[in-house]
């Protein structure tokens, strides 16, 4: 049964307030409370209020009593003024659930007279569908079985901690430019969202028809992007800025909200934890070239556990760095509209055991740039597997990267020659081929299957080759560990890893 509030506007309740005994009867003085009618319907979960009380006594007030079902659950006492307000609001709980509550407002003046205003508050089956509206500042827990809608950029601030249990589904109503919805865990906040391979926690539009207990969406396909924004984790761990500041606006937050700042220099941060994760359809822009990742890291650190991710149909990358200390294993793109792994800021943490599958507009497998300022550090990518577009690009490495990857398998990449250079290996800038000679960037046992004609040397630029392999298509020897992605993932469910 679904049920909602009914008639919360333009209706009053009024009482009079009982004069002193053997005075002179008065005119009767009201207690005046709007916005809520005598009776209300509410599913349970929901929100009544907030009720502004208004209540006047010519004798003077000496208190107002909130009772519920027969037990007091406010008292506000009055120094005698001849009128007061009071914001009064209530949500039901699951024990409320199909039944009537019974609320006594009762009002005494400072001759011991009273008066009391009943309302009766019907309350439904709980609600399974909860829509957020306002920033999280108090720990909160978002139950399974649940899908929260947002309404807006939310973000968990003030410190608190946002659990999420497994099996919810958290949706992002449309929106653009700075209405973009997006979840943001501020510097200094947490989040635990911790699914399981049963029941992922999954991310996605308002116009995906999924509900608890499904993997695959119903009605949306997996190109669809930038429905929504995504999910943002910023940090407290050090990154390499521009300028050597300290802290820096992360993009796809506007700058006019300081809840989008990121770093510092606590290497050993806690944003939380992140497991069974699947982000969906995201990628909203807030700007000319400004879109949303999937997941954003911006300065994370490293006591941060970040476990069996999943990110499909995003319009910007998939996963990106911006510096910080975390790691993060088992990890699953699935047609970014940009890249799949991006990395910046001199991120210092690991990539473990993860799988791309490019799309028909993914740009790069992995975008990999170096530092924008004196910080130095760099990240290790190892054990992974990546399936090809004709349209994708297997990695760039931009800007003076730093970075390690070991074991990594491609396949299904077009021709360079005949894709006007996609589907090559390449060093961007003076930068990266220095920090290649040196071994700051170094690349080990890469193996891919080329495709039919196509040399090691076409694909793997800058003498890169030394350190790939070609093999044909199923025999690599290095690579995923697809197991870690069955069932939960959308990617596993839609076939994508079967020939793995």
């Amino acid at each position: 049964m679904k049920k909602i509030l009914k008639g919360l506007t333009g209706l009053a309740l009024s009482v009079g307030l009982l004069t002193a005994c053997g005075e002179e009867e008065q005119p009767n003085n009201f207690v005046t409370i709007s916005g809520i009618p005598p009776t209300a319907v509410v599913e349970a979960g929901q929100r009544v209020g907030p009720v502004t009380a208004n209540i006047n006594a010519n004798d003077g007030l000496a208190s107002l009593v909130i009772i519920k079902n027969g037990a007091t659950v406010e008292t506000i006492n009055f120094n005698g003024e001849t009128s007061a307000s009071h914001e009064f609001s209530y949500t039901s709980t699951e024990e409320d659930a199909n039944s009537n509550v019974v609320f006594e407002f009762v009002v005494t003046d400072s001759n011991g007279d009273s008066q009391t205003v009943t309302h009766v508050l019907t309350v439904g089956e709980e609600a399974t569908t909860l829509r957020i509206t306002e920033n999280i500042e108090e720990d909160v827990t978002w139950e399974t079985g649940k899908v929260y809608v947002l309404t807006d950029r939310i973000t968990v601030t003030g410190g608190a901690t946002l659990t999420i249990q497994p099996g919810v589904i958290v949706k992002g109503e449309a929106g653009s430019g700075p209405n973009a919805t997006a979840l943001v865990i501020a510097r200094g906040s947490k989040i635990n969202a911790v699914g399981n391979a049963d029941q992922p926690i999954i991310f996605t539009s308002v116009a995906d028809e999924i509900e608890p207990g499904m993997i695959a969406s119903p009605n949306l396909d997996p190109n669809i992007t930038g429905l929504w924004g995504g999910l943002l984790i910023l940090g407290n761990a050090p990154s390499s800025l521009a300028g050597d500041v300290s802290e820096v606006q992360i993009e796809g937050i506007p700058p006019s909200d300081t809840n989008g700042l990121y770093g510092g220099d606590d290497p050993d941060d806690d944003s939380g934890m992140l497991k069974f994760i699947s982000i969906r359809h995201g990628g909203a822009n807030i700007g000319e070239g400004n879109e949303i990742n999937g997941l954003t890291l911006g300065g994370v650190g490293s006591t941060t556990v970040i476990e069996n991710i999943e990110v499909v149909a995003n319009e910007d990358d998939g996963i990106e760095w911006f510096g910080g200390t975390v790691s993060v294993k088992n990890a699953i793109v699935w047609s970014s509209a940009d890249d799949a792994i991006d990395t910046d800021q001199s991120w210092a943490g690991e990539l473990d055991n993860f799988i791309i599958v490019a799309g028909s507009e993914t740009d790069h497998a992995f975008e990999i740039d170096g530092p924008e300022g004196s910080f130095n550090a760099a990240h290790t990518i190892k054990n992974g597997t990546v399936i090809g577009h004709e349209a994708a690009e297997l990695g760039d490495f931009r800007d003076g990267a730093r970075a390690s990857l070991q074991n990594i398998y491609f396949f299904g990449f077009g021709d360079p020659a005949a894709t006007e250079g996609r589907g090559d290996f390449s060093l961007d800038g003076d930068g990266s081929v220095s920090n290649f000679e040196s071994g700051v960037l170094n690349f080990n046992n890469l193996q891919v299957t080329l495709p039919e004609g196509v040399a090691l040397t076409d694909v793997f630029r800058h003498g890169t080759h030394v350190h790939a392999t070609a093999v044909a298509e199923g025999e690599n020897t290095v690579g995923a560990d697809k197991s870690a992605f069955a069932n939960w993932s959308w990617t596993a469910v839609a076939g994508n890893l079967d020939d793995l």
